[in-house]
């Protein structure tokens, strides 16, 4: 059974700093592209930070230099350091892996990060 389990959401300040993990089972996590996603109130779902599995990473322009996405395949796990943070990264963080060469795609549950003073 594949699970992808996300954790360290939470309510944090302006400026402040989380971190996020997502700690897979079930599948070969090296050879999966780990993707973070959000979706804030009223607001599409939208690809945050992608990791691939040879380790090159991309974010999306509003998240550069104060997110970084990294993994760690010994404990099939994937980060997601949120610095900086502002209320409009207020959103319910997903984690979602996919293996194009098999058409495999999973997605976790989702945990929310609130920023608010």
């Amino acid at each position: 059974q594949v699970q992808l389990v996300e954790s360290g959401g939470g309510l944090v300040q302006p400026g402040g700093s989380l971190r996020l993990s997502c700690a897979a089972s079930g599948i070969a996590f090296s050879f999966y592209a780990m993707d973070w996603y959000r979706q804030g109130p009223g607001k599409q779902r939208e690809v945050v930070a992608t990791i691939t599995s040879g380790g090159r990473t991309y974010y999306v322009e509003s998240v550069k230099g104060r997110f970084t996405i990294s993994r760690d395949n010994a404990k099939n796990t994937v980060y997601l350091q949120m610095n900086s943070l502002k209320p409009e990264d207020t959103a319910v963080y997903y984690c979602y892996a996919n293996r194009r060469d098999r058409y495999l795609e999973y997605w976790g549950q989702g945990t929310q990060v609130t920023v608010s003073s």
